[in-house]
Parts: structure tokens; C-alpha cells; sequence
């Protein structure tokens, strides 16, 4: 089944479209790179870097940037990594260079704003015979591509499809691992973000150790409900994409929701936050989408609720945790 997906392109050349490129290249395979820049395109073909977001790292010469779309039509396989706010945006301007039945990862993570769609669902709004899977995980762009060993979850409803999708990119250091629950990567994806952002907050207050492990044991309960109320199973949110990728996130500066976090816990502006950062926080723009979401769906999500309100001005920090201290007492599970 290796030979299946021959032809492999990405869309998006920001740190984790980049670090994923260089990973099917770690196949053998040739790769083409859709980036938005002009200085990203040159830069990854003429000096083989991406110094705009993945500095310090040499890429291979097996990948070719790109700028147009329509050098995707003889892909065989798509790797979608724009922003999630962007992949309706991103998917539409594709879509009329691409057959109907095109098998695409999904590999950003977030709930888009306005419709509170996960990725999978806005990828069938837009293109409803493409064949979907979803890569999540617990890694970090550079560490990808530098070859240190990774592992994720390949989602995909279809096991035959997912199966191939795993033998395309599988190498010497990252490590696939199937899972039939779509949603439950997804899910697990679009809400670690947010959680990150309160465990950043956390340690820039200097809040300690213990109210770490409990923002994330808490975060967890969260994540898992959240996906288990658009159909996930319980027992999937413990793999790569649910408790993996959630404690990597919460649990290193790398992280760029939680970089976030502790910029705000340390007194500064979302403005400030944000200020010089090229690569997208997703949980900045995912938070108001995730409580929109859990409102509707009639679940209680109060940390993510929360970072939500912090981030759009309602309550400053100190009230968050504030607030979140002074929860009625309950039952754990």
C-alpha cells in the first residue's frame, strides 16, 4: 500500500506545513509546498529554509515551493495546514484544481468561528466527496524535522484509507497510530490549544507545580466531555491526539498557546501577546468558538470559558482564577 499516495503536496508552509514536508521527504517521496510568501517560496528553493517560521533548519532539496494552486492537480495525496480560520478560505481556493474524490489530511486544529464546525465538517461543507482524514499529535514543528522521534494520530473513518495515508508518511522517526474516531481528533486538537493558554497564564501569575497539574488533569475532563458530546468515544481521547498532544501543549514555551498564556499571566495585553509572533496561536482565535460551541451544546467547559472571556476584554485574569476557584464544590467524575 505504499505506493499508493506517490504524489504528496501540502498547503501551508507556516512551522508545522514545513516540519510536516520535510517528514514525507524522510520517506524518499518528493513533496510539493504551497506558501503565501513570496520570500517563504524562494527561500525554500533556492537556500532550502524557511527562516520566515522554521529558522535554523535545513530543509530538503525534495521540497518544491509553490504559490500556485493548480501544481496541486497531480498530487495524489493533500496535506491541508493552513490556519483553522482560514481553511474555508484556503480549501474554496483549491478546490477547482483538484478531482472530487481527492484523499486530504487535515492537520490544523480549531473550531471556525461563525459556524462552530470542526475542520472535517468544514472540509465536507466545502468539497463533500473528498476523502478525510485527520493527523493530530503531540509535536512540535522543529523537533519533526530535525528527525527526533514523533508520533501521531492518523483519524480516518475509512481503515483501508487511513491505513495507506500511514504507510505514505510513516519514517525512521515518526510513528502513525490509527484511529477510526475522526471527531475525536479533532476535538481533542481544538480545545488543547485553549487549555494551553490557561496553563501559560497559570505559570506567568507563578501560581506553582500543583495548580499546573491541575489546570491540565481538569482540561482533560474538559477535552473529553466536549468530544464526547459531538460523538466521540471516551476511551479515544486518551491516545495521541487527546491526553498527548494536551500535555505537550500545556507543558512547554515551545507552545506557541501557551507562550500566549504566559505573557498574559504575566500582566501584559493580548496586543502585547501577540506582538512580532509570524505563527498563528490557534486557541486565540478557537476560544470564543469553543464556548460559543459548548453553549449550544448545553456542557460546561469553565476553563475554557474562562480563557474565552480573558482574551475578548469581559474579566481581567485575576477574576478568571478567581472565578474559577470559587466553583461550587463537586464530584471529581
Amino acid at each position: 500500500m505504499s505506493d499508493v499516495f506517490k504524489a504528496i503536496g501540502v498547503v501551508g508552509a507556516g512551522a508545522w506545513g514545513t516540519g510536516l514536508s520535510q517528514v514525507v521527504t524522510m520517506t524518499g517521496k518528493s513533496v510539493i509546498l504551497w506558501a503565501r510568501e513570496a520570500e517563504v517560496v524562494e527561500a525554500v528553493n533556492t537556500t532550502h529554509s524557511n527562516p520566515l517560521y522554521l529558522p535554523n533548519i535545513e530543509l530538503s532539496d525534495k521540497i518544491t515551493a509553490t504559490s500556485e494552486f493548480a501544481a496541486f492537480a497531480a498530487c495524489d495525496l493533500i496535506l491541508m495546514v493552513p490556519p483553522a480560520q482560514h481553511m474555508r478560505a484556503t480549501l474554496e481556493a483549491l478546490k477547482p484544481h483538484l478531482r472530487a474524490d481527492q484523499a486530504i489530511i487535515l492537520c490544523s486544529k480549531g473550531v471556525e468561528r461563525g459556524s462552530d464546525m470542526l475542520m472535517h465538517a468544514v472540509l465536507k461543507d466545502v468539497m463533500p466527496q473528498a476523502r478525510a482524514a485527520v493527523m493530530a499529535g503531540p509535536n512540535f514543528a522543529a523537533e519533526v524535522a530535525r528527525g527526533l522521534p514523533s508520533a501521531v494520530t492518523v483519524a480516518c473513518e475509512d481503515e483501508a484509507l487511513g491505513q495507506a495515508i500511514m504507510q505514505a508518511i510513516a519514517g525512521p522517526s515518526f510513528r502513525p497510530y490509527f484511529s477510526p474516531d475522526l471527531i475525536a481528533a479533532e476535538a481533542g486538537g481544538a480545545i488543547k490549544n485553549v487549555l494551553a493558554i490557561a496553563c501559560g497564564i497559570a505559570e506567568g501569575r507563578g501560581m506553582g507545580r500543583n495548580a499546573h497539574a491541575a489546570l491540565i488533569t481538569r482540561g482533560f475532563a474538559e477535552l473529553t466531555r466536549l468530544a464526547v458530546a459531538l460523538g466521540a468515544q471516551p476511551q479515544s481521547m486518551v491516545g495521541m491526539s487527546g491526553l498527548g498532544d494536551l500535555v505537550l501543549t500545556c507543558s512547554s514555551h515551545q507552545s506557541r498557546n501557551m507562550s500566549v498564556g504566559l505573557a498574559l499571566g504575566q500582566g501584559l495585553t493580548l496586543e502585547q501577546a501577540l506582538s512580532g509572533k509570524l505563527s498563528v496561536a490557534e486557541g486565540v482565535q478557537s476560544a470564543p468558538a469553543v464556548a460559543h460551541l459548548a453553549k449550544s451544546l448545553g456542557i460546561d467547559l469553565p476553563i475554557c470559558e474562562a480563557v474565552a472571556a480573558v482574551l475578548s476584554g469581559k474579566i481581567d485574569v485575576s477574576c478568571a482564577v478567581e472565578g474559577l476557584l470559587n466553583r461550587p464544590l463537586k464530584a471529581e467524575l
